[in-house]
Order: structure tokens, then C-alpha cells, then sequence
């Protein structure tokens, strides 16, 4: 297939879409558990414990998949330059 323009190669926009959606599911779950999801999140970024994030929809095995120092280098990134 012969095309007249050239695709943009985006794999850090990609990639911060991705935790970003993957973050929001966390957030959702946590709510919808009742417990604050600020603090929930920040205590498994500070110390990677995995039981700070609910099993609930599957929260605790997608935050998992991210790569927490990516993910607190971009939340600081994203504070910064707003």
C-alpha cells in the first residue's frame, strides 16, 4: 500500500496515554471500593506494595504493569508544566 504521507512514530505519547488510562482504571477501582484513591496510589508509588490497590477490577495486576518510576517522573513532568 503506496501512501502520500508519512506516519509519526508517537511511543512516549503512546506510552503516557497508556498509564494515563491505566491510572484512571486504578483510581475508579479504589473509589468504587471506598477507599481514597490519592492516598492509595501515592503509598504503592512510595513503597511498590501492591496491596495498596485494590484486587477489584483487576486494579491491582494493571498498576502493576507499570513502570513506577516512569509513571512518578511523568506525574511530575504533568505538575510542573501546568
Amino acid at each position: 500500500m503506496d501512501s502520500e504521507f508519512t506516519r509519526k512514530f508517537q511511543v512516549v505519547q503512546d506510552r503516557n496515554e497508556e498509564m494515563r488510562a491505566t491510572l484512571m482504571a486504578v483510581y475508579d477501582a479504589l473509589k468504587e471500593k471506598g477507599y481514597n484513591p490519592i492516598n492509595q496510589i501515592v503509598g504503592y508509588i512510595l513503597s511498590e506494595d501492591p496491596t495498596y490497590i485494590t484486587n477489584y477490577n483487576n486494579a491491582r495486576t494493571l498498576i502493576r504493569k507499570l513502570d513506577r518510576d516512569e509513571l512518578l517522573q511523568e506525574l511530575v513532568r504533568q505538575y510542573l508544566t501546568s
